[in-house]
């Protein structure tokens, strides 16, 4: 760390919507935190704040009850309620890592920091659903080339912003407030990338932190089901308008407009030749597409008013930094055992890893479970890596260790640990 400085405090908001039991999980998974000086603000419908009271720890996180379908404004309700330097966002169909605040709470040690954007793991726990990328003026998206390894800040330009998603994002809560939040005209959609070309224009740098790292897995909701096909794409087509017509010279609108259509027909086209969408799904999603569109245009500019300071102090959240992090292994003819030992770690307040491998050569899993467990299930000739071959001979210790090495740093498990493996 710098001289003289200390870890900054930090509010985790979490917006959840209809997906109670999602949202339990990702409490969960926060509470793993090897962090100390953050405080969890949740805003929620109805349905999740009687999950809430289902969860004697919620009693330590403030609480927002919001049933409108609005992320924008629910995320800004958890911004006035945060009373931290720093606010930090994650989805409720979301579970960070261990090393997660820490990781991303690291760059705004500098004062120079405005943002910082984390990695996204998608639902089997092993690909990249999200990275680094810059945005345009026209929601154009483009990945950026950063070393793995490291922070990197990044300035961006006046007609580029650096791109940041929702679930793994943070942003100083001075910043946030002084410029009003996030534009309630976004609804559903564009929301960050909004925030990232108004970064953008003030020129504040951003932080990419590939070490901060969350599963993200895409449940269900009113626009898409669990398998990402799409229900609806109204605020989909509204949110293009609202952008395109806030940040998008009006020469390059309708191009860009004709652009993010034609992908929202090629996704539903997909859908229908997979068999999960109907010819006339496909006519349906578009004219809602066009109606979102027209809908837009029609919500125009707001002011962006300030955001009031906090009225509660900082209440930090119970957490357990020096909690140690455990790895129990075994075969599936000894998995009734080795959950039994998993469950009894984790009743202990230990971060525990149950790997079950297989005699064959399955694509391995990873997730979080309810039990606040992290499992990992394949087969031990099995492929974990993008970088892996699809088969490959292994001894059962020496992939274990070689599975521990691949997550130690973002699970924060002792090096000596995979050392016993391999020895």
């Amino acid at each position: 760390d710098p001289p003289g400085m200390t870890e900054p405090t930090v509010s985790v908001v979490i917006v959840s919507r209809d997906r109670p039991e999602a949202l339990a999980r990702c409490l969960r998974g926060v509470a793993q935190q090897h962090y100390t000086n953050f405080e969890v603000v949740i805003v929620a419908d109805r349905a999740g704040m009687a999950q809430l009271w289902a969860m004697p720890e919620a009693i330590h996180a403030k609480q927002v009850r919001y049933d409108e379908a609005n992320i924008a404004v629910a995320r800004n309700l958890g911004i006035i309620e945060a009373s931290g330097e720093v606010v930090a966002f994650i989805d409720d169909d979301a579970v960070p890592e261990p090393s997660w605040l820490s990781q991303l709470s690291l760059p705004f040690l500098s004062d120079h920091v405005t943002a910082a954007g984390g990695y996204v793991l998608g639902r089997n726990g092993i690909s990249w659903q999200w990275r680094a990328q810059s945005v345009d003026v026209t929601g154009q998206a483009d990945d950026i080339r950063v070393d793995p390894g490291r922070v990197t800040l990044l300035t961006p330009t006046a007609e580029r912003g650096i791109k940041t998603q929702g679930t793994n994002m943070a942003l100083r809560r001075s910043w946030l407030a002084r410029h009003g939040g996030f534009d309630p005209g976004f609804r559903y959609f564009l929301d960050e990338t909004d925030i990232n070309l108004r970064l953008a224009e003030s020129g504040s740098l951003t932080a990419v932190v590939p070490g901060a790292v969350v599963h993200h897995g895409f449940a269900a909701n009113a626009v898409r089901d669990a398998d990402r096909v799409p229900r609806d794409l109204f605020e989909i087509g509204a949110s293009w308008a609202v952008f395109l017509d806030k940040h998008c010279p009006p020469e390059r609108r309708a191009r860009a407009l004709a652009r993010a259509r034609q992908d929202e027909r090629l996704r539903a086209l997909r859908h229908m030749v997979a068999g999960t969408l109907e010819p006339r799904d496909v006519r349906r999603l578009m004219k809602g597409f066009d109606a979102g569109v027209e809908d837009g245009r029609a919500r125009g500019h707001r002011r962006m008013v300030p955001l009031p300071e906090p009225d509660l102090p900082f209440r930090p959240y119970p957490a357990r930094p020096d909690a140690p992090s455990l790895v129990v292994a075994g075969r599936p003819w000894q998995g009734r055992d080795r959950r039994a030992e998993a469950l009894f770690q984790r009743q202990a307040g230990r971060i525990v890893t149950e790997i079950i491998l297989s005699p064959s050569a399955w694509r391995h899993r990873v997730s979080f479970g309810p039990d606040g467990i992290w499992h990992q299930r394949g087969g031990l000739f099995g492929k974990s890596d993008r970088s892996d071959s699809p088969i490959r001979a292994w001894r059962f210790k020496r992939r274990i260790a070689r599975e521990i090495e691949r997550v130690r740093s973002v699970r924060l498990i002792e090096r000596e640990l995979a050392d016993q493996f391999r020895s």
